[in-house]
């Protein structure tokens, strides 16, 4: 704006000063809000009354400069008070903090809670807990995402002894929570780390406000969390600092700085200078000013006396009384983190969804959600966790060598052996010469399917994940010798998935062996556990029928690697015919 000032009248404020002047000094004189309020309302009426034309009833000036003589005369009566006799309407010193006052649980039934009251300014904090489901999705420019820690400001008009329409978060209370957020997010332990599984709200709930809600709401939601059990890096509370600039030609040293301040100084003065953080450092500051701007030496001395405020109110929440809980309360969800081996993710997820929908409606539990290897439960209580978990063991289990499993069920009897499910979807054989400590003719003679056998033990398990069991070696005389422990089948896979890797396109192989023979193919073994697929076309120019028709297993051939397919498997081309 490159206009002229708009200043009063000529004469407009000292006949202000001379008609209510002394009224205005005595109501910011009166140290609480609503009575202030009353006193200033009376000295607007006062004034009022001396501007007005006698003869016409109406006031001689216009109503903006009426209002901008009310707050000149208001502001010099404030500042005079804190230059001349170093006090504030309250009745405080300069660096004095309000009376402090913490009650934690102040909620029951809430994961927890906390009431801070500060003054005539106070919150009622309320932390949430919930999964990962329950964070808040962001759609922005830098492509969305989401938070799992959020704060979510509300300022009623009754807060502030007003009556009006509630909705939607205005600009101020997005605001005002974006920074109390961002005040307590350091000291939150990382969500992707899984050093705390939990997403966290916490909602702000001003009752009362004259100065500074959202340093409040640091506070409160600090202890909230403390009371949800969130294990916080360290507590952090937030200050508001003012400034009273000295007059036109004085030093920084004559500028005076104001320790949490009143709505009316945050009104009357040159700054509202937020700063939050715990007794280490910062963690968020926000800063209003009126002025072009303020110097270095202002700007430390408010940096220096908002950390002697902080450490006094950290000291005064360190009184909250009752104490922060400090733990999960009752009705908060419990989350437990169960460790699964990742070629098993299909298993328990089943067909569609069936196995895991299955363990979540029966376990009564809220959300299973699988990753990089662990499964994440979350319940509403810890005896849904309990039957969620154990559910789901059957199907992270994993055959170990030596191991014996009671009471299987036999699924399928074959002339070589028996089909036992040793855990849910986990098949192993009881070879003939293993169901009984006498040789028998039959399995049929000792099982049948559907039988239960009280107890086998896992006495081998093939390079390619076939277990294999014995029932004699759970009988009295019967011999208990398990294969020697080699590379375990997920070693083994890896292994040739890494030897495969080095095969390149165009690679010829002479003499390699058949090991299986399909209808549409065969497969060579080119290496140790790596194999590749010579497709039924390739065995002549002409239409072929069954492979079977036409190869063997054992029998030997030269090939050429040709490619791979979308799954990375490798694919063969015939170089000369079968020996």
């Amino acid at each position: 704006y490159d206009g002229p000032l708009m200043l009063p009248p000529e004469g407009l404020l000292d006949e202000a000063r001379e008609a209510a002047g002394d009224m205005y000094s005595a109501a910011m004189r009166v140290p609480k809000k609503q009575e202030r309020g009353m006193a200033l309302g009376e000295a607007n009426a006062a004034l009022r009354a001396a501007l007005t034309d006698s003869e016409t009833g109406e006031s001689r000036y216009k109503e903006s400069d009426v209002q901008q003589a009310i707050k000149q005369v208001t502001t010099e009566a404030m500042r005079r008070m804190l230059r001349e006799e170093g006090l504030r309407s309250d009745g405080r010193g300069l660096d004095d903090v309000r009376p402090i006052r913490a009650e934690a649980s102040f909620l029951p039934r809430t994961h927890g809670s906390a009431l801070f009251t500060r003054g005539e300014t106070q919150t009622m904090a309320v932390c949430t807990l919930g999964g990962k489901r329950d964070s808040q999705l962001l759609d922005d420019l830098d492509g969305g995402g989401n938070k799992h820690f959020y704060l979510q400001y509300s300022f009623p008009p009754s807060s502030v002894g007003e009556v009006g329409r509630t909705g939607a978060p205005g600009r101020r209370e997005i605001g005002h929570g974006a920074l109390a957020e961002k005040a307590l997010r350091p000291a939150l332990p990382t969500f992707e780390s899984g050093d705390w599984g939990y997403v966290t709200r916490v909602e702000s709930n001003i009752t009362e406000s004259n100065g500074s809600s959202s340093m409040a709401s640091v506070c409160g939601g600090c202890l909230a969390m403390e009371d949800a059990g969130v294990p916080l890096r360290a507590r952090v509370a937030g200050v508001a600092m003012g400034l009273v600039l000295p007059e036109e030609g004085g030093a920084d040293e004559d500028a005076i700085i104001l320790t949490d301040i009143l709505g009316s100084e945050d009104a009357l003065g040159e700054m509202d200078f937020k700063i939050a953080g715990s007794e280490e450092g910062v963690t968020a500051f926000q800063m209003d000013i009126k002025v072009e701007g303020i110097t270095i030496g202002i700007m430390r001395r408010a940096l220096e006396k908002a950390k002697h405020g902080r450490t006094h109110i950290l000291g005064e929440m360190a009184k909250c009384n009752p104490p922060p809980r400090g733990e999960l309360a009752e009705s908060a969800p419990r989350i437990v983190k169960v460790p699964y081996p990742q070629e098993l993710r299909a298993k328990i997820i089943g067909k569609g969804g069936e196995t895991i929908q299955r363990i979540i409606a029966e376990a009564g539990v809220t959300e299973m959600s699988l990753d990089d290897g662990v499964c994440t439960i979350i319940a509403p209580d810890g005896t849904s966790v309990d039957k969620a978990v154990a559910l789901l063991k059957p199907f992270t289990e994993v055959p170990e060598v030596g191991k014996v499993y009671e009471n299987v069920m036999v699924k399928k009897v074959t002339p070589f052996g028996a089909f036992v499910e040793i855990v849910q979807g986990q098949d192993g054989l009881i070879h003939i010469s293993d169901v009984a400590v006498e040789r028998i003719d039959k399995v049929e003679d000792v099982l049948k399917e559907g039988d239960v056998v009280s107890a086998v033990m896992c006495v081998m398990i093939t390079e390619k994940g076939q277990v294999r069991l014995s029932r004699k070696a759970c009988l009295p005389g019967g011999d208990k010798t398990v294969a020697p422990a080699g590379p375990s089948h997920k070693e083994l896979k890896a292994a040739a998935e890494k030897a495969a890797a080095t095969i390149e396109i165009g690679q010829e192989f002479s003499g390699v062996k058949v090991v299986a023979v399909m209808p549409y193919g065969c497969f060579v073994s080119l290496s140790d556990g790596v194999d590749g697929l010579l497709h039924v076309s390739q065995f002549s120019e002409g239409r072929n029928g069954d492979a079977r028709d036409y190869v063997q297993e054992g029998q030997t051939v030269d090939v050429v690697v040709e490619g791979r397919n979308d799954k990375g498997k490798l694919q063969l081309a015939v170089r000369s015919a079968f020996a």
